[in-house]
């Protein structure tokens, strides 16, 4: 068929791009501006998408098919285009069991933190363990080098949403997906444009453990009151993990390096070692790993799996090492995955002063409803820059977050903090202060105006001494 994407650079609909190809079709497609990593992914695709929405794209691409990303408004006039054309129209996750789910055996990876490491985790150990997996992850697993693989054998992986679908489906993105095998990782609350609140939210995965098949499997987190709660009763197997003392597949004997975090399980002489740090990296790849062995795999097999695991761009990605300066980029937008990454950083580079730098760029992270969370997250950094609220305007005043009083009570709290909007700013106020020794936390779930590589150009015109004119004393992991 030839099928056309409304928002192609989402990361889940230049996936689907990616699979509808390898599948026989003709793809393209329409966003506006578009940044990597999915701008170089379309790139490799071959796929020139169409810049701006217009009426006359659907014309030219003569779609049989039209998948609109749940990004995309009803009055889009691509959309609208191919309402009044009569084209069949399809949301991604609608396409995905429809076009790609078929005859294979969903395994799905959800929960509002960690979907993406745990999901990447899980595909690398199968195609070390030559399942060859197909997968679709929101976002790019280093060993693959891409989000998407049909894969050939009969697993398929998919990252699950709970956000919802498209304008003419409010179902959440996971419901489409009827996994055989579920791994559950947390149910905290997210999507505030979505959502009232953490009950309507637990609403979505309660309907999700419950299209489980009496063969199935729940991986459910026992660190997560949540979702203990919500899978005492589904129809199949349920398998815990965790750092709970309770959790059946629990890490012990934990110790953390530069390169790593090495540990076992009770009962099992096998001994692991995962190139990440931070407590959240190590449960997810516990997650990954107590699936894989319920299922049968060896685990030695699967140790020397994750030891080669190179982890997922733009999750505690290094970005430079330059001049002692180490810059690290990072997708975290709730608090919680602020705290969790800030902690993984003082974990891999411990001793040395640590900014965060944090733009409030997600649908909930733009409105105050974790105004003292972030704070609160924030204040585990030497140095915090808030940035300026992504399209400010679109929220209402009394519903945004403020980043004044973010940096306000970081100050009260001894933190030295400022918000300062433009990235231009922030760049002249790093360069000012940065010292070799100094890690650099940049997080946002966007290109955050390419701060990551205006920084990295910035520290190469810039000359760096370390703090009371010493080299660091502490060797910075490759």
């Amino acid at each position: 068929m030839r099928i056309h994407l409304l928002g192609i650079g989402g990361t889940g609909m230049c996936s689907l791009a990616g699979l509808l190809l390898e599948a026989g079709h003709q793809v393209t497609g329409t966003d506006e501006k578009l940044y990597p990593p999915m701008s170089d992914q379309l790139s490799l695709l071959g796929i020139k998408p169409f810049e701006g929405y217009s009426a006359s794209n659907i014309e030219s691409a003569r779609p049989d098919l039209v998948i609109i990303g749940n990004v995309i408004r009803r009055e889009n006039p691509e959309a609208q285009e191919a309402l009044r054309l009569d084209v069949p129209i399809r949301s991604m996750p609608q396409a995905v069991e429809e076009l790609i789910l078929k005859d294979r055996s969903p395994v799905v990876i959800a929960g509002t933190h960690g979907k993406t490491t745990a999901s990447s985790i899980l595909a690398w150990l199968m195609e070390s363990a030559g399942d060859a997996p197909g997968f679709l992850i929101g976002g790019v697993p280093l060993n693959f080098g891409r989000s998407y693989s049909r894969g050939l054998g009969p697993f398929f992986i998919v990252e699950g949403d709970e956000y919802d679908s498209a304008f003419f489906d409010k179902n959440p993105k996971f419901l489409h997906y009827h996994p055989q095998a579920l791994i559950l990782t947390s149910i905290e609350f997210d999507h505030a444009d979505i959502y009232r609140d953490i009950d309507h939210l637990t609403s979505s995965f309660k309907r999700l453990v419950k299209l489980l098949p009496p063969e199935g499997i729940v991986i459910a987190c026992a660190d997560d009151a949540r979702v203990r709660s919500i899978t005492t009763s589904v129809p199949c197997r349920v398998v815990t993990y965790g750092l709970s003392d309770d959790a059946y597949w629990r890490p012990i004997d934990i110790q953390v390096s530069e390169s790593g975090t090495s540990f076992s399980f009770p009962g099992q002489t096998q001994r692991f070692t995962l190139p990440l740090w931070g407590r959240h990296n190590l449960t997810n790849a516990a997650a990954a790993l107590a699936l894989l062995i319920e299922s049968g795999r060896p685990p030695s097999k699967l140790a020397s799996g994750l030891t080669s695991f190179k982890g997922v761009r733009r999750r505690q990605e290094l970005i430079s090492d330059n001049k002692g300066v180490t810059i690290i980029d990072d997708f975290a937008h709730h608090p919680t995955a602020v705290v969790q990454t800030i902690e993984a950083m003082r974990a891999r580079f411990p001793g040395r002063r640590l900014w965060a730098i944090f733009e409030p760029r997600s649908n909930t992270s733009r409105r105050n409803v974790f105004q003292r969370e972030f704070a609160k997250a924030l204040s585990r950094a030497d140095r915090a820059i808030i940035a300026g609220v992504h399209r400010a305007n679109a929220i209402p005043q009394a519903q945004r977050l403020s980043p004044d009083r973010i940096a306000d009570a970081l100050m009260r709290r001894g933190i030295d903090a400022h918000h300062i909007s433009s990235t231009e700013h922030i760049v002249e106020f790093v360069m000012r202060g940065v010292d070799s020794g100094d890690v650099i936390l940049i997080m946002s779930n966007g290109d955050f105006d390419q701060l990551p590589n205006k920084l990295v150009d910035g520290l190469k015109k810039r000359h760096i001494v370390a703090r009371g004119g010493q080299k660091p004393s502490i060797k910075v992991p490759g």
